[in-house]
This record gives C-alpha cells, structure tokens and sequence, in this order.
C-alpha cells in the first residue's frame, strides 16, 4: 500500500515564505505548520488546506502527493 506525502516544505521555499509568515497568513500555529511540514501528521482538515493553498497560490496536488511504493508506517 502506498503513502500520502507532505510537500508544503518544497512549495514553501519555491515561493520563498517562512514558516511564521505562513503561520501568520493561515491561522495555523508555527508548531502545527511544522508538523505538517516535516510529515509528522496523520490528517488535515480540508479548510486548513484551502487555506495553505490560498496563502501559497498553489493546488493541493503541489502539497500532497501519492507514492504508490513508500511502505505506510501505520
């Protein structure tokens, strides 16, 4: 079975914003923005994501992607 993977990091550094002034844009603490981005989340509520994306002018396919190979640590 595949794996959901997180790639709000790469989407933050090509459109060159910090953690705090995503933070700041979302309404998402620095601490929950963190965990997203280094994958250590199991779920995300689809109005933090339309959120993220608005604040990034990105689609959520730039920030979630499906490896049909990566093992599923749960």
């Amino acid at each position: 079975m595949g794996k959901i993977i997180l790639r709000l990091d790469r989407v933050m550094a090509d459109r060159k914003i910090s953690l705090k002034e995503l933070s700041e844009k979302v309404g998402v603490s620095n601490v929950n923005l963190s965990k997203m981005k280094t994958g250590k989340i199991s779920a995300i509520r689809f109005s933090t994501l339309e959120a993220i994306c608005e604040a990034l002018d990105c689609q959520p396919g730039d920030i979630l992607e499906y490896d049909i190979n990566a093992e599923n640590d749960e």
